[in-house]
């Protein structure tokens, strides 16, 4: 499954990464599957999305929990819980 992977705001920093397209494996079924499979990169990834860091997330553009499922072709997104202009 291909899905739009978006990062905003201090997580973008930390990535060096406006955002990316991925085919995610087998078994990544959930915007927290996600996270998690990001986070075994390693280094920035897994300190930037860490289980306990305050991290917001979206999928098409609404905000959402690490249940909701992904689709094929969705775009996911995360940021701090506060940005602003």
């Amino acid at each position: 499954m291909k899905i739009e992977l978006r990062y905003f705001a201090s997580v973008r920093e930390a990535l060096d990464s406006s955002g990316e397209t991925v085919d995610v494996p087998d078994g990544i079924a959930t915007v927290g599957d996600v996270r998690g499979w990001l986070r075994a990169r390693g280094g920035a990834w897994a300190e930037t999305l860490a289980e306990g860091r305050a991290l917001r997330m979206a999928c098409n553009h609404e905000m959402t929990q690490a249940s909701t499922r992904i689709t094929d072709g969705c775009e996911v997104a995360f940021f701090p819980p506060v940005t602003g202009g």
